[in-house]
């Protein structure tokens, strides 16, 4: 009888363990109040109660006074618990107004907008410290001028329940973010200056690591995405040593840095020579003198953004993976089938023909079969097809050079799906990371079955990938990694499927021209 009672005993304890969720050395996560290294913070639940969302954490101190232009320092500490259930700041920048296809489910909010906006997002479903799940921060796009955490498609609770703790992250942007100058650069711990929203990018990581056991996240298991100008910023932290560890897996979505990049890529130099001309239409050209102005006055002149290699924070894309120097995690990189924002300037056949012999010299005969203006009609399709191109063979060459050079694979995506609605704009140029976040309930468009079949398999592919390494899973066509020499990619299409490589021809024109 004894013996009896003893088993019962023994085996209600097994399974109150079991039933408990986690493992004994974790600890229950109270959306009241959550412990970090900087004080308590208390969150909210989303209505089904299955996701438990934290807005407005401060990552960083405040940018402002003599820390405006400087790297991020670590967040001061505060007293009692601080609320974070409503969105921050986002970083200064002209007010946030639709345009084109982009939305205002594009779109930073309208306010508030301060220099004061180094605070990130987190979306878990967690219920215990121990969970470690998979981690994934989404790093905001818009040409490193605009943009915000807290954009209505960046939302993370549908990928949260899909198992992955979701962050979001506001960094400087403008002048703000990316002033380099020569005095600057003087003044600077390691002589170099002009990438502080990279560096609050690589603050946040930093963060990450110290901070997100506490949501139940693995700090091993950091995944960071992003697209066009969140693109080229995970192009960044895959070569800059200052990020090496902080992450473990990296998603590209139209944009990157190899050969300069569309624009948005200067020198050290070149980007000093920019600060210091930008700096001269003030009265007091100084640092210091800057330093003292609002913000606001700051954004009324015109300065440059954008990413400066200068071989310390960022070294040149195509140098550090030709060496084999990036920071070798598995990658996905990919491109939309009209990332083309323009279809065409008014340019007319005798121009272009002008500008292909001047700009590609012995090859302009070649690019000119591969993109002719025989007619108004072939005019206009190569133009736009070049302009495509600008983005895709940053990707194509991301996951080429990663597989080259890397250890760990690379897979490469074409995104040709055409949202429903107007305007129609094709598969345009951010039309893909609704799909990829599942995020199109909250996108105003006549989506249909085809739509909402095709998020689900994209954001299952990108959470997988956040997982291990490989997209790949269950119910989902298989997608093989890239191989250069057999490339076969990913089409998110009407339907998901492998393809061979789009333009092969023409992005193999592009290798030889750039090397």
């Amino acid at each position: 009888m004894k013996k009896s009672v003893f088993l019962i005993l023994l085996s209600m304890i097994v399974l109150t363990a079991c039933s408990s969720g986690g493992s004994s050395s974790g600890k229950k996560i109270d959306v009241k109040k959550v412990s970090i290294e900087s004080g308590l913070v208390s969150g909210k639940t989303n209505p089904e109660g299955n996701v438990s969302i934290f807005m407005g954490i401060p990552y960083a101190s405040a940018p402002v006074g003599e820390l405006r232009w400087k790297a991020p320092q670590p967040p001061t500490e505060w007293e009692g618990v601080r609320e974070c259930v409503t969105p921050p700041p986002s970083a200064m920048q002209s007010k946030p107004v639709p345009f084109m296809m982009w939305s205002k489910e594009f779109m930073a909010p309208e306010e508030p907008l301060s220099e004061d906006c180094l605070f990130l997002n987190i979306w878990t479903p967690a219920r215990n410290t121990s969970d470690n799940l998979p981690v994934m921060v989404w790093i905001h796009g818009g040409a490193f001028t605009g943009g915000s955490g807290t954009v209505p498609l960046y939302d993370g609770e549908e990928m949260a329940k899909k198992g992955v703790v979701f962050i979001t992250i506001n960094y400087r942007l403008g002048v703000l973010g990316f002033l380099a100058h020569p005095e600057l650069t003087a003044e600077s711990p390691v002589k170099t200056s002009g990438n502080y929203g990279i560096l609050d990018q690589i603050e946040a990581l930093k963060w990450i690591s110290r901070n997100i056991e506490a949501f139940g996240g693995d700090p091993g298991n950091v995944t960071i995405a992003g697209q066009s100008a969140g693109s080229f910023s995970v192009n960044a932290l895959m070569i800059s040593p200052f990020a090496k560890g902080l992450f473990h897996r990296a998603i590209g979505h139209s944009g990157g840095m190899f050969s300069g990049g569309p624009g948005l890529v200067y020198d050290l130099k070149a980007a000093e020579s920019a600060g210091a001309a930008y700096a001269r239409q003030f009265s007091d050209s100084s640092i210091a003198a800057l330093r003292k102005l609002p913000a606001e006055e700051l954004m009324k002149v015109r300065g440059r953004s954008g990413v400066t290699t200068d071989n310390i924070v960022v070294p040149s894309a195509t140098e550090a993976f030709r060496e084999g120097l990036q920071n070798d995690v598995p990658l996905i990189s990919g491109w939309n089938a009209d990332d083309a924002v323009s279809m065409g300037s008014g340019t007319d056949i005798k121009t272009y023909i002008k500008n292909a012999e001047s700009r590609y010299g012995e090859m302009a005969a070649e690019y000119l079969r591969l993109f002719p203006a025989n007619t108004e009609a072939e005019l206009q399709n190569s133009m736009k097809l070049s302009s495509v191109l600008s983005f895709g063979w940053q990707n194509y060459t991301w996951a080429r050079m990663q597989t080259e050079t890397g250890k760990n694979k690379a897979y490469l995506y074409y995104f040709s799906h055409v949202p429903p609605g107007e305007p129609n704009y094709g598969a345009f140029h951010s039309a893909e990371f609704g799909y990829a976040l599942n995020t199109l309930k909250l996108w105003d468009r006549p989506f249909t079955e085809i739509d909402y079949n095709l998020a689900g398999l994209m954001s299952s592919y990108w959470v997988n990938f956040a997982r291990s390494g490989n997209p790949n899973g269950e119910g989902l066509p298989e997608w093989l990694a890239f191989d250069p020499f057999s490339p076969q990619i990913i089409e998110f299409g009407d339907e998901v499927k492998p393809v061979p490589i789009p333009f092969r021809e023409q992005l193999e024109f592009f290798d030889r021209f750039n090397r």
